[in-house]
């Protein structure tokens, strides 16, 4: 099979036929052989029912139901589990993704070697309140993952090589990173194609502003895992040493500050008067809690069932 297209979606009945109807028309001309994988995130419309009745009608749609509303990560990651096609291709349901992008999204895939392209969205049909915020997000991802050719991770046009999608695992909201998740399981030929923005023709967006503060959590998140995920020790072993070290040559200090004043009959107010004893003793703690995060992260990681598990290319 050459193309699977993932399309995740929640409350869009009315946008599902001209969707179906749309790829399946590309999808002719090109002489693609295909299936539609639509994944209905917990609707409370009719949009089950629409596809229900699209299946019918196309033998190359099939379709999963969740009980409720988990999310657009839990979605593709059910999607990519089931996607049969050399290319897997993902967009959204709201028409905002054009289908006609498709055949060039292949050939960038399958002749031009990339193993994952992502649509950028140069001109877009939103309001200030969300490019803006967008421009922000993107820019700061771009700097932590080390992927400069990127303007737009969020894109939900994206095609990858079917190993790709079968190589990482796309949890919580880490859709938005897709680019980054793909980058560290080994494969680095990522591209970029300019495509068309559509403005919404039904309903509304199911985003909020909240998405950019959770993105902002889960980049860091990604970011610690890709560095420091097998090896905790590392980081909070190394700060809660400094700490600890810091904290107990201030205290010696102190001490010895305080011997010298004795020996010398000197006047010196009590070591515990001094806010410096307090700072000295809670660096020393902090740094051993840290050094102990970073220990139990270790034992963690130990006994993990993939420590072991690496991405192979090829083996002769």
């Amino acid at each position: 099979m050459d193309i699977s297209v993932v399309v995740p979606l929640y409350n869009e009945a009315e946008s599902l036929p001209e969707l179906a109807a749309w790829i399946n028309r590309v999808m002719q001309e090109n002489n693609f052989t295909y299936e539609v994988i639509f994944i209905n995130d917990g609707s409370t419309d009719n949009s089950w029912q629409v596809i229900e009745q699209l299946g019918k009608e196309n033998s190359n749609i099939h379709a999963i139901k969740f009980r409720r509303n988990y999310g657009k990560s839990p979605a593709l990651y059910c999607g990519f589990e089931r996607a049969k096609g050399d290319v897997v291709i993902t967009m959204d349901a709201d028409l905002q993704d054009s289908p006609d992008e498709i055949p060039i999204l292949y050939r960038m895939i399958t002749q031009d070697g990339y193993d994952l392209v992502s649509g950028y969205k140069q001109k877009r049909y939103d309001p200030l309140s969300k490019t803006i915020p967008t421009k922000l997000f993107n820019a700061t991802a771009r700097k932590v993952s080390g992927i400069k050719n990127l303007h737009d991770f969020n894109c939900g046009l994206k095609a990858y090589r079917n190993e790709v999608v079968k190589s990482i695992e796309v949890y919580g909201d880490m859709h938005r990173y897709i680019p980054y998740l793909a980058k560290n399981a080994g494969y680095s030929n990522i591209g970029e194609l300019v495509v068309h923005h559509q403005a919404r023709k039904y309903g509304k967006s199911k985003f909020g502003i909240s998405r950019f503060f959770h993105g902002y959590l889960d980049l860091i998140s990604l970011w610690y895992l890709s560095k420091f995920g097998n090896r905790s020790m590392h980081i909070f072993g190394l700060l809660g040493t400094i700490m600890f070290l810091i904290g107990l040559i201030s205290a010696i200090i102190l001490g010895a500050t305080k011997i010298y004043h004795l020996a010398a009959a000197i006047p010196l107010r009590l070591v515990t008067d001094s806010p410096y004893f307090y700072i000295s003793l809670t660096m020393m703690i902090l740094g051993t809690q840290l050094f102990l995060t970073g220990f139990l992260g270790e034992l963690i990681s130990r006994t993990s069932y993939d420590r072991n598990k690496y991405n192979i290319a090829k083996e002769i």
